[in-house]
């Protein structure tokens, strides 16, 4: 097998392996994935396929996977199309492709609800994480507020959907409305998000690719700083297994295990929690001109 294979980000196992690997690493059978699009607001993207497996990331609505195996309870071994990561997720998060219209908006806040009518006082269906993405077919009003009807049933409010041309211009921005969100190992939603899963997701939002975990980050975003001196808004500081972003010159936001959430501290504060760890910044980078 190549060094050069990442089990997270190619799909190989002893007995089974994406097609495309094939000469590259040994299996008993290799297939070609079938294309599937997530269905489920939010799909759980596992280690193993079981519910009691560790988060390693999450699928948002309108993701389009790549399915390589149908267990015959209830999982999918599959790699997400956006960033390429491999696991297994509850085939009932998924739908064909075919059967829902390519999508044209995302939702462009930290979370907003469907409702069964242009009504908000209608208890709602059910809710969408930053990121979704929807097809529009119809819009409504009322005397509250104006709605985009989806594809996949229910109304929106309007201003909470983005067109997908449409990008943010500060991900620093986008990931201050996160603050307070409680941290959760392989989150990337309002409902729990982790450090890597946070820049990400706030990457997205601008148009920008970025790997999912923060080793993978620390190697492939930006260009390496000397240190922690002169820092600008949107630096990113990096130690093992970890990222944070710059809000300022002297301000961290990233979402931790230390506070439980979301949360801006002072660098200097961060640095010397981890230090009495044993844990050193590895690598301080800048993103601007990529």
């Amino acid at each position: 097998m190549s060094d050069t294979l990442d089990a997270r980000l190619d799909a190989f196992r002893p007995d089974l392996a994406d097609a495309r690997l094939k000469g590259r690493v040994e299996a008993e059978r290799f297939v070609a994935g079938k294309a599937r699009r997530v269905v489920a607001p939010i799909a759980p993207l596992r280690r193993r396929p079981d519910d009691g497996a560790p988060l390693d990331t999450e699928l948002l609505m309108g993701e389009r996977v790549m399915v390589f195996e149908e267990t015959g309870d209830g999982w999918c071994w599959l790699q997400a199309e956006a960033d390429s990561y491999v696991g297994y997720a509850p085939a009932a998060c998924l739908g064909r492709v075919e059967d829902a219209a390519p999508p044209a908006a995302r939702v462009s806040v930290p979370r907003t609800l469907v409702f069964p009518a242009p009504d908000i006082k209608r208890p709602p269906l059910a809710a969408l994480p930053m990121g979704a993405l929807v097809s529009v077919v119809g819009e409504a009003s009322d005397h509250n507020a104006h709605y985009a009807e989806l594809a996949s049933g229910g109304f929106v409010v309007r201003q909470h959907l983005a067109p997908l041309a449409e990008v943010e211009t500060d991900f620093v921005a986008v990931a201050e409305r996160f603050l307070g969100v409680p941290y959760l190992w392989g989150g990337k939603s309002a409902l729990g998000i982790d450090c890597s899963g946070l820049l990400q997701l706030a990457l997205q939002a601008t148009g920008a690719s970025a790997p999912r975990d923060a080793d993978l980050q620390e190697r492939q975003l930006g260009t390496r700083l000397a240190g922690v001196e002169g820092l600008e808004r949107g630096d990113l500081i990096f130690w093992k297994g970890h990222v944070g972003m710059m809000a300022d010159g002297r301000t961290l936001l990233h979402a931790n295990s230390h506070h439980m959430m979301v949360a801006k501290e002072p660098l200097s504060a961060t640095i010397e929690r981890l230090t009495a760890k044993g844990v050193a910044v590895t690598s301080v980078r800048r993103l601007r001109g990529d």
